[in-house]
């Protein structure tokens, strides 16, 4: 199997729990909170996205599909269009309040351009450093194990609030 048919089977799994997640949940639900101070399912899909569409556009050389697609303008959230999550307060996880549609229509947007991006790639991409901060520098296949671990931790994390959500009566 090479790299980009593993990357795209990698990412598809991000999207096998991101829907089902997502699948008719009310506000309610992807407002849910275990305690005052805790995600909810809304922030940390938006979160992931962000992260994705982020990251991916800075591997590409591109704008983030965040600004290009409108997707900035329709959440109307109260933060810096920069904003992908961190660092953020609780105040600020609450404020992100979007429909479950419209989380999925933006998680789709960025799949979708991630699996682009990931189609155009070759075995000897995957070395080219990416991010010279670090030491040892940053390559584009660790870039994508970042991407990849960050999101799958915080899909399963929006997963299990689901449950949780369920189980309390939402």
């Amino acid at each position: 199997m090479l790299s980009t048919e593993l990357l795209i089977e990698a990412f598809g799994r991000i999207r096998g729990v991101v829907h089902p997640t997502l699948k008719d949940a009310s506000v309610e639900v992807l407002t849910f909170r275990a305690d005052p101070e805790a995600n909810t399912i809304a922030w940390l899909v938006w979160h992931l996205t962000r992260v994705q569409d982020d990251h991916i556009a800075d591997l590409m050389g591109d704008d983030q599909v965040w600004a290009t697609g409108g997707w900035v303008d329709r959440f109307n959230l109260p933060f810096d269009p920069s904003a992908t999550g961190y660092s953020q307060s609780a105040a600020d996880v609450a404020a992100v309040r979007s429909s479950s549609e419209l989380l999925a229509g933006y998680f789709d947007a960025v799949h979708a351009r991630t699996i682009d991006y990931v189609g155009t790639l070759t075995e000897p991409d995957f070395a080219r450093i990416v991010d010279t901060r670090w030491d040892p520098p940053v390559t584009l296949a660790v870039r994508m194990v970042s991407i990849l671990s960050d999101d799958l931790q915080h899909a399963g994390q929006a997963a299990y609030l689901r449950g949780v959500a369920n189980r309390s009566g939402l």
